[in-house]
């Protein structure tokens, strides 16, 4: 068994919040918090960080990630689909090294809150449910049957028709988004389809107060808020 790589993507450059990926949180850089649920999990056998920063290039290895490449400028654009950086490195590390995972996890550094529990959890999943993959999920906080569309003469209509509105919160049929948190695949599974989502992929749901995903400065204090409470 060559085990199961985490892997952590983290471009220089963000938009939203300048340098996120190593703007302090709990008085550690951002990415610090992800790279030390993977070294906590007990299912990751190895952790690289895959960047075109220098700068985070050290912040992960001072964290205990390796960084065994430089991340192509082309593939930190804006633009770039998030699970390519993840399918260059697992390519990339069996080319160089002829190092080939059994199964691949990607770990946002934008999701501070996840936990070394979170993650071997989500990975003891893919195997129990015999799935092609598992990705994190939390539930809606605000539900599309809740949701309207203001016409051009400013009327209010429902986004989402139903038969019989509903009224109370119990009563409305859940649903779920994913968190970001965390995604896992077989290796196999990952270079074959290259996504995430397949026809056999396996939910891991997470609690709301655990799914928060940095994009702005807001959720930055928000992540500190959760943070602080949590420590009582």
């Amino acid at each position: 068994m060559a085990g199961v790589l985490a892997v952590i993507a983290a471009r220089g450059g963000s938009k939203s919040v300048p340098r996120k990926n190593i703007a302090l949180l709990g008085g550690k850089p951002l990415i610090a918090w992800t790279i030390e649920a993977a070294r906590h999990a007990r299912s990751i056998t190895r952790t690289i960080v895959t960047t075109d920063d220098a700068e985070i290039a050290s912040v992960a290895r001072a964290g205990g990630a390796d960084v065994p490449f430089m991340r192509p400028r082309e593939l930190a654009a804006d633009d770039t689909p998030g699970v390519a950086p993840i399918v260059h490195a697992v390519e990339w590390l069996d080319e160089h090294e002829g190092y080939r995972p059994d199964i691949v996890v990607q770990l946002q550094a934008t999701s501070p809150l996840r936990t070394a529990a979170d993650i071997d959890a989500a990975v003891k999943l893919l195997g129990e449910r015999g799935a092609s993959s598992v990705v994190s999920v939390t539930a809606v906080e605000h539900h599309p049957y809740w949701m309207k569309t203001v016409d051009g003469d400013g009327w209010v209509h429902d986004y989402v028709a139903q038969a019989q509105p509903t009224a109370n919160r119990q009563e409305l049929p859940p649903l779920y988004r994913l968190n970001g948190a965390i995604y896992a695949a077989s290796r196999q599974v990952l270079l074959s389809i290259g996504t995430w989502n397949t026809q056999r992929t396996a939910a891991y749901i997470m609690p709301f107060e655990r799914s928060v995903d940095i994009d702005t400065a807001w959720d930055l204090s928000f992540a500190q808020l959760v943070m602080d409470a949590s420590r009582g």
